[in-house]
């Protein structure tokens, strides 16, 4: 059925201008008013160390310290981060934890998997086992704090990075900002908790980012729900001053304090996704691999093609772990997530495509991975399901604690989702108001419950510019 095609705009709104010059004003005070402070740093606080730990007031920060590494994440971070993380999350005296990465470049752009599968070649499965079974502990851990996280994402994060920040109730995104989860193309699977949060992304964007692993930049993290502030690079180290002088761990009182020094969406800056998203949703909602690339290949389009291009080049058995790792993802809670994770980990450790993959790409780097089966038809699913899914292993993964909520707890200080969306414009939101209404409308609500958080308007306008019809009063139909 052919579907009228609807441009929204922003329109300019009083409020939102009011909050804005508000912000400017708090924003200057901090920017002209930093004085120099103090910090203390923890006794391993060297040139050397893997990961520094720096106190002031009540703010406790983590620094990832290998920057000419891009800050990639190993065992003896892990084993540096977890206990004093616990210490931290049990004293009195600490309001919010920070972790940020240094250099230049990244917040971390993974995680040491070269290492780890030099230790599988040479036999040591139970070694390479240990880091991922200590990361998946820490990632958990992250994700089931009582004191509020604040994760800045200045740079490079993918993989191990992604495991360390995006299961954070805050998730600061710049214009330096690289995120990706590119497994799929070393014979792996998106794993730090991918099978939660991918499975609980906008549509199919979880599905596509996972299997293709697309890289997204800067505020286009923020939209896609896997970032949820937007600071600008030079307004961090005041932004990391003010956290440190609240006297509270409230989380909403955190999260107003960051609101501070947020900016502005450009106005004339597009969601990267936005054209491809119809396609995507389209393409990807499939629950085998072989039908999603049927339906691309209907595409002709240089996006579908393009997206082609990638899934024949990574390892078909990833690809089709992957995507059974997300569906089983979306019933699942957190902590049975990376119980899965753990068990379909062990298989690839023990396999052939995940050496073969980092082999190939990060060590003797030939960029020709020999993949086995080399086809997706060689990989039979029910085999797959058996060997990876139904196979449980004697050493289950063991987490400090039993948390496994469905959904994150703190999921309102992102913008909102498409589905939060759609039950207002449908009329199923409570506090919704009437049916029937208009875009403009539809946003009105979305701020208001927001509180006016920055770029709450133009994401819903970009949503209702893709799922929407309209009526002939300008009232608004979803469309799926």
């Amino acid at each position: 059925m052919f579907r009228q095609s609807i441009r929204f705009t922003t329109a300019p709104r009083m409020s939102q201008s009011f909050l804005a010059q508000q912000r400017i004003r708090k924003l200057d005070s901090w920017l002209g008013a930093r004085v120099n402070m103090s910090t203390t740093a923890a006794k391993n606080d060297t040139a050397e160390a893997d990961v520094l730990h720096r106190k002031h007031l009540s703010s406790r920060t983590f620094v990832l310290n290998r920057p000419k590494a891009l800050n990639a994440l190993n065992l003896s971070m892990v084993r540096n981060l977890t206990p004093q993380l616990q210490a931290w999350d049990a004293s009195d005296l600490c309001k919010v934890i920070v972790i940020k990465g240094s250099g230049e470049k990244a917040f971390c752009a993974g995680g040491d998997v070269r290492h780890v599968v030099e230790l599988a070649l040479a036999g040591k499965h139970m070694e390479a086992m240990d880091f991922f079974a200590e990361e998946y502990k820490l990632n958990h851990m992250i994700a089931t704090l009582k004191t509020p996280f604040v994760a800045i994402l200045d740079g490079i994060t993918m993989g191990g990075g992604v495991g360390l920040s995006v299961h954070a109730p805050f998730r600061i995104a710049t214009e330096k900002t690289l995120f990706a989860m590119p497994e799929t193309n070393i014979g792996l699977f998106p794993d730090v908790g991918g099978s939660f949060f991918l499975s609980r992304l906008d549509g199919e964007t979880g599905t596509y980012l996972g299997l293709v692993g697309q890289r997204l930049k800067g505020i286009d993290t923020v939209f896609a729900g896997i970032a949820t502030h937007y600071v600008p690079s030079e307004r961090l180290a005041a932004l990391e001053d003010r956290l440190s002088e609240l006297e509270t761990d409230n989380h909403d009182v955190i999260n107003m304090a960051i609101e501070d020094f947020v900016s502005e969406p450009l106005h004339d800056h597009k969601y990267a996704l936005t054209d491809n998203r119809e396609t995507i949703d389209r393409c990807f909602r499939f629950n085998t691999v072989e039908e999603i690339i049927a339906a691309l290949e209907k595409e002709t389009t240089p996006f579908a093609e393009a997206t082609l291009k990638i899934l024949r080049s990574v390892s078909p058995t990833s690809l089709k772990v992957t995507l059974q790792q997300i569906r089983e993802g979306r019933n699942l809670g957190i902590a049975d997530c990376f119980r899965m994770e753990h068990q379909l980990v062990r298989q690839c450790v023990q396999g052939h495509d995940f050496p073969e993959g980092v082999k190939a790409l990060l060590i003797e780097k030939t960029l020709k991975p020999q993949w086995k089966p080399s086809s997706l038809e060689g990989v039979d699913r029910e085999q797959m399901l058996g060997v990876y899914f139904r196979n449980q292993a004697p050493q289950a993964l063991t987490l400090s604690s039993n948390v496994n909520w469905k959904e994150y707890p703190y999921s309102r200080y992102g913008l909102p989702s498409e589905k939060e969306i759609r039950m207002i414009v449908t009329g199923e939101a409570q506090g919704s108001g009437p049916l029937q209404l208009t875009a403009d409308e539809v946003a009105d609500v979305c701020v208001k419950k927001s509180g006016g958080k920055i770029g709450v308007r133009e994401k819903v306008l970009e949503v209702l510019s893709r799922k929407v019809t309209k009526g002939p009063e300008g009232e608004l139909k979803w469309s799926n």
